[in-house]
Formats: C-alpha cells, structure tokens, sequence
C-alpha cells in the first residue's frame, strides 16, 4: 500500500525501461510549461529520473508561477530547472529559452464559468503564442476528452476521428487550443502530439477519490454521468513522455485513457471497503463522457496499473486520512459549466 505523500510521488514518477529508451534517443533538452498544475511536478520528475537512468545528459526545465509553496525548491532539489514566469503576461513566452522538446500543460478549467475571457485566454490565445515561439521544437500538448460529445455507455466511447462536440465554453476553448496547434503546426512544419485525456487518477485527486470519499462520508453519490474511464497518472505520465517521439505535422491526435467503470460500481466497491452502505442520487443517463483508448494501446501497450488496484489504493487512502488537493473533477457535470 501506498501509506505517504513520498511514497506516492515515487510510485507516479517510477521510470520504466520504455520511457528511458524514448528519452534517451531524443536530442535535445525538455521543457514543461505549466508544471506547477496536478500532473506537471510528477511528469517533470518522471523526465528527471528517466533521463538520469538512461545515462545522458539534458536539461529538464518546468515554468510556472510557483504560486505553491515550496514546490520549486523541491523540484530544484531533484535536479528540475524552474524558471517563475505568468506566461499570460506581454514578453513571457518570448523569453523562454530555446528546446528541443516542449510539454504544454497549460490550461484552466475550474472557475471558467463566470471568468469565460480568460479561459478563453490562458486556453486558446497562450497556445497560439506558444506554437509560433517554439515552432522549431517538437510539441506535446495536453487536451481533454471534453471536445467530445456526449456518446452511448453501451458502446466504447469516441476515437480520435469521432466528430468533436464540446459542451460549454471550457470544453469549446479546449478545442480552441487544439486548432491552434493543428493551425501553426502545418504552417512551420511543427511536430506535435495532442493528447485527450481524462480521467488521471492520483490519490489526492480524481474521480475514485471524489467517489470513495462521498462513499465514506456517507454522502450521496450522482450517478447522472454513470460511466468515467480512468487511468492512473503514472502511466499518463509515461505515455506523454513517450508522445514526443510520435510527434508529426499535422499533429496526432491521441485518446489517454484507461478503462470504463461504472460509478455505481465504484461506489459498491468502495463500500465494501469501507463496511458502508452507498447512498445514491440521481439515475443513470445512457450516454456518457467516454474516450475509446484503443490507438494509446497500440502505441504504449496497455496501463500497468489496474483498476482494481487503483481502487485498492484510493481506499486505504482515504482510510489513513492521506491528504488531498481538495479539487474535485466535477465529473458528474452534463452542461460542461465548470
């Protein structure tokens, strides 16, 4: 079991064989924009220790505002270069240093509702900045399984050439960010990956954490959206590391995700951890926010880690009291207003 927050970082920046290889045959050094949000001082460590396996030399620079406490001088510790920048501030992407490979983890979902300006600023302008700056470099950049409508729970969920139909404006400026890269990355020949993804699963955060933590508490738990797919954020973490070498113009498009759960499900899986009797609220709809994972699998081979150990995991977590972000996905939410 997983008993502390050290424990947990090792297990989400554990390098494997596969990400070593991959970053060893890349030239050039990695830079991470935004890796001061939940998955960026992970990936940025991942890289880190990766890299210094496989026995060569780049750097790992992270840009961010910082605005945690403590999280630069811990990455700085870990031999992650930090640089302080708002990258949504006049001559701040301009004055990033040069690299070969580049993972954008820029974005903002929550709190977009009511603030629709700067969603639309930090989603769709910032990228377009980004890609013509870094036009020479290869580019990762992380979108979300919200471009897609929502698609039947009986069938496997959209592929990547599914029709798009994002639902509210934060799915739609996630599009946006999208078409920006699918824009500049023709134009200068920029190869780039756009990785979909939902849901990361990590135990302060994520979807089995909001479900086992209703569960516990003995709070209802909403069914509207009835089915999630979910994928541990280590593995995230290694394909996207891995997506630099899958990088083309115009860019590939790729579903990161893992399996199909039902929350019922959940909820009576973690209820027989906890010895507690789920409450539910609302009904299953018999459509859902799916992705269909299946090209991901071809590329990295599938998860390591299943979902019965996630879930094993995220139960004794909330039984130890582990900490949390206090972030909730909002998961259940049909009308895309986060």
């Amino acid at each position: 079991m997983i008993e502390s927050v050290f424990q947990l970082e090792e297990a989400l920046s554990a390098p494997t064989a596969e990400v070593c290889e991959s970053l060893a045959r890349l030239e050039g050094d990695l830079l991470l924009l935004g890796v001061g949000g939940k998955m960026g001082p992970s990936l940025a460590r991942l890289a880190r220790r990766a890299i210094d396996r496989a026995g060569v030399r780049k750097r790992v620079i992270g840009v961010s505002r910082f605005s945690a406490e403590g999280l630069r001088r811990d990455l700085e510790a870990e031999g992650v270069e930090t640089l302080a920048y708002d990258l949504l501030e006049e001559g701040a992407v301009e004055a990033l240093p040069d690299a070969a490979n580049v993972i954008y983890l820029v974005g903002m979902k929550f709190g977009s509702t009511g603030n629709e300006p700067l969603t639309w600023a930090m989603n769709v302008d910032l990228p377009a900045r980004v890609a013509r700056r870094f036009r020479s470099s290869r580019i990762v950049a992380l979108s979300t399984g919200n471009v897609y409508p929502l698609t039947p729970v009986d069938g496997s969920g959209p592929s990547e050439d599914h029709p798009v139909g994002p639902i509210g404006e934060y799915a739609q400026s996630c599009l946006g960010r999208e078409r920006m890269f699918q824009y500049y990355s023709p134009r200068y020949g920029t190869p780039c990956v756009l990785i979909r993804l939902n849901y990361a699963i990590d135990l302060r955060y994520g979807v089995l954490l909001d479900v086992a933590r209703k569960v516990y508490d003995r709070r209802p738990v909403d069914l509207s959206m009835g089915y999630v797919n979910v994928i541990w954020q280590g593995d995230a973490n290694a394909a996207i590391l891995r997506s630099l070498e899958r990088c083309a113009s115009p860019p590939e498009i790729v579903n990161l995700t893992g399996p199909k759960v039902s929350i019922r499900d959940l909820a009576g899986r973690f209820g027989r951890a906890f010895d507690v009797a789920p409450v539910f609220t609302g009904t299953e709809a018999d459509t859902a926010l799916l992705s269909d994972a299946s090209k991901a699998v071809r590329w990295f081979g599938p998860p390591r880690v299943s979902l019965e150990k996630m879930i094993e995991w995220v139960a004794h977590w909330v039984k130890i009291g582990g900490p949390t972000l206090g972030k909730p996905t909002h998961f259940e939410n049909r009308d895309g207003r986060f």
